[in-house]
């Protein structure tokens, strides 16, 4: 049975740990207000992008273009965004769990070869100690989350698997939805899936392009693939302080109660003891009277 003196360190201990996890809850509260109005603000542009080059889109692109013609899928890229850091509830494991599954029943299952692309350092602790290739690996990211970043994963994406190193990208990341709950979200990034039109259909829209549609098309499909990049990381930036905000808040009132209970506990262990402290003077009182 604990003493007096353990349950006064332990209560001392709990007390400390909830004002650090109530602080960490404020910190994610605070950034989380920032993270939402960015996201807020990309996703329509992101949305717009894809739209109109789904409109530009036809049939004859599909057989010249390589960012969207399908290939044979021997080799994929598959890129897992995580955060850097812990103390986030099940944000990390959903999405581990969910490249684990990719590659054990899409990857495995039809003998394709998958490559990593860490996004955060928890996907890189996982992986590394798995037999998959790390092909690239960014973190650091989220704490000052920039466009170059999206610019980097977006260049190296695009050359290799122009290169033919890959003939697939999947994307792996948490969907921002609320403060309390997030989407794992599995998203094919190369080639880009687009809805084809045909070219009598797209002629008889009567648009008049300037410049012609085909360098507009081959700009817009770069704003898109960067644009697609930048909105992931938002999402994943926006999500992790919702999980880590709701992870500290749960952390605060568990805390909360436990110190509940070891205050209970000691009120208990001081009166047993100032109750035997009574007992023997007592005790000792009535032998002295008996003597």
């Amino acid at each position: 049975m604990p003493t007096l003196r353990d349950l006064r360190i332990r209560i001392k201990g709990v007390q400390s740990t909830q004002k650090i996890t109530s602080a960490m809850k404020m910190v994610a509260a605070s950034r989380l207000k920032r993270a939402q109005e960015s996201i807020v603000n990309a996703r329509p542009y992101a949305r717009k992008v894809f739209e109109m080059l789904n409109h530009l889109v036809i049939e004859s692109d599909r057989l010249n273009n390589p960012l969207i013609l399908k290939r044979e899928v021997l080799k994929v890229a598959l890129v897992v965004v995580t955060s850097d850091r812990g103390l986030c509830g099940a944000f990390n494991t959903n999405i581990l769990r969910e490249a684990n599954n990719f590659i054990k029943n899409e990857c495995e299952a039809n003998s394709i070869v998958p490559s990593i692309f860490c996004v955060g350092r928890k996907s890189y602790d996982f992986f590394k100690k798995r037999p998959y290739p790390i092909v690239n690996y960014i973190s650091g990211i989220f704490g000052k989350l920039k466009f170059e970043n999206a610019l980097t994963i977006s260049n190296f994406l695009v050359t290799n698997y122009l290169k033919g190193d890959f003939d697939e990208v999947v994307i792996i990341y948490n969907e921002f939805k609320s403060v309390i709950q997030q989407k794992v979200v599995r998203e094919t990034f190369l080639p880009i899936p687009f809805e084809y039109k045909k070219e009598v259909e797209l002629k008889a829209d009567n648009y008049i392009f300037e410049p012609d549609k085909i360098m507009i098309f081959e700009r817009m499909l770069q704003k898109h693939l960067r644009a697609h990049i930048w909105r992931i990381l938002l999402e994943s930036n926006a999500a992790e302080f919702g999980a880590r905000m709701t992870a500290m808040d749960n952390a605060t009132t568990n805390a909360k109660e436990l110190i509940r209970v070891l205050k209970l506990n000691y009120n208990k262990a001081r009166q047993a003891a100032i109750t035997k402290e009574l007992l023997e003077v007592v005790s000792g009182a009535n032998a002295l009277r008996a003597n």
